[in-house]
């Protein structure tokens, strides 16, 4: 065995987490997409081991990254919206939606902090969306930060128009995804020889919906009106994306660090369905019910992978749901930071589970007190087993649904089987108290015809 090879098993796990924004279940290969092409992403799938039941923390994006950093459900933080949703314009629906942080508390503990504590080197290389100066990557435990404030999107993936919202160096014609991945690959390379920890939020592929155009035109000649996945433009976007993983597992392999590095790829909520790009849906999340900005499963079961060579079987899944308030307290257990260390988080570590064993059943719990841009209405959810219940805060009715048998949400059976949905209500209205959730409050002015008219912010929750 060569001497680099000793020196790599003696050190920790480095650890990569590649997140996808906006990134539909189905707009994988492995998940079943036969048209976007994601041949890295599945070859991560093939050597590594695939959560059919992987999930976000929320159905919006700012919520599952600070549960992703912290390993707290959004709503014990009480960040659980988007950052430019967190102040209520909308003065005349059926409730009004309680307000939101608007950047993740400095006296949380990331788990960049966490991993930066037992020597490891940290990045996190592009969307951050957790806040602007004082509250930037920089400041939550990241030794170099590059590409990420309190921007959720970019207005322009080709340099120097992404400038606008996103300050990061690059040549005429550069394309963001694409730079990021060479930042990555930089960071890699110059911290082989140490322990590290890449956090890699693409912007991509959220809006804009803006691909290579050699690419667009590939994707646009194959597209098929009876596949509702046929956006041309959006699927150039994913083979972006997909080129971005094969070269991080690339580098990684190339540097001598991939027999002992752990990725872990997923998105921070579902694919988008509805039509607020271009008046067009911009992917099918099918079979699963609608998309980002809802609690069903369309909106909050993501694609999810973790590769650990030597510990992951390779081309194994596994069925038992994982979230991603569970990612802190898997990376500190695969990182080796001890209980004593630990802060109190919601997450449970699924090493347990890539090691091929079998875990407890436990619940799942989501809050989204909020209407989304995408009609999503506030509600909140629980998931037990199969059993999967949403409580709509806006008339306080429940919805039940059995998803090995229905996954696609279209069988309500709170009236059949009035029992459970109690019991399981029972759960969730105690995991609200319990968190110090935000309710909705019903509003004395709801006035249908201006359900979502806009007025002045109602006012966010700050940090100190």
């Amino acid at each position: 065995m060569a001497a680099a090879t000793v020196a790599q098993k003696q050190r920790r796990p480095n650890i990569v987490l590649i997140l996808i924004d906006d990134y539909g279940w189905r707009d994988t290969g492995f998940n079943g997409s036969k048209f976007y092409e994601t041949p890295n992403i599945d070859r991560l799938a093939r050597e590594g081991m695939v959560f059919t039941d992987g999930y976000s923390a929320s159905a919006v994006c700012s919520p599952t990254r600070a549960a992703i950093m912290t390993g707290k459900a959004p709503a014990r933080l009480h960040l659980t919206s988007h950052l430019q949703g967190a102040s209520n314009r909308y003065h005349h629906t059926k409730v009004i939606q309680p307000s939101a942080r608007l950047e993740l508390p400095l006296e949380e503990v990331t788990i960049a902090e966490l991993l930066r504590g037992e020597g490891y080197r940290t990045a996190c290389i592009g969307k951050w969306h957790l806040g602007t100066k004082g509250f930037l990557p920089s400041d939550q435990g990241f030794d170099v930060a590059l590409a990420g404030d309190e921007a959720g999107s970019t207005n322009n993936f080709f340099y120097p128009a992404w400038l606008k919202k996103v300050t990061l160096d690059g040549k005429p014609g550069d394309y963001l995804t694409d730079r990021l991945t060479t930042l990555a690959v930089d960071f890699i390379k110059s911290n082989k020889d140490r322990e590290f920890f890449l956090y890699l939020p693409h912007f991509a592929v959220h809006t804009p919906i803006e691909g290579k155009p050699e690419k667009v035109k590939k994707y646009d000649a194959k597209a098929r009106p009876d596949d509702p996945q046929n956006y041309g433009e959006y699927a150039a976007m994913i083979e972006s994306v997909d080129e971005s993983v094969g070269r991080i597992l690339d580098t990684l392999r190339d540097s001598g660090v991939a027999e002992n590095t752990l990725v872990l790829f997923s998105s921070d909520n579902g694919g988008v369905t509805s039509r607020e790009w271009k008046n067009r849906p911009v992917t099918s999340n099918l079979p699963l019910r609608v998309g980002k900005g809802h609690v069903y499963e369309g909106g909050i079961r993501v694609p999810t992978v973790v590769s650990w060579p030597g510990v992951t079987k390779p081309g194994s899944t596994c069925s038992e749901p994982v979230v991603s308030y569970d990612y802190a307290s898997t990376i500190a257990e695969v990182a080796g930071v001890t209980r004593e260390k630990l802060p109190a988080m919601d997450g449970r570590s699924f090493v347990t589970l890539l090691r091929g064993r079998p875990g407890k059943v436990r619940d799942l719990f989501w809050h989204y007190p909020h209407y989304s841009p995408q009609k999503g209405r506030p509600a909140a959810a629980i998931r037990n087993g199969d059993d999967k219940l949403i409580l709509f805060f806006e008339e306080g009715r429940v919805e039940l649904y059995n998803l090995k048998n229905d996954i696609g949400e279209s069988n309500d059976l709170a009236l059949t089987q009035p029992a459970k949905a109690a019991a399981m209500r029972k759960r969730l209205e105690e995991w609200l108290r319990t968190t110090g959730a935000q309710i909705p409050a019903k509003n004395p002015n709801y006035d249908p015809a201006r359900e979502f008219e806009v007025g002045e912010p109602m006012g966010p929750i700050t940090s100190k």
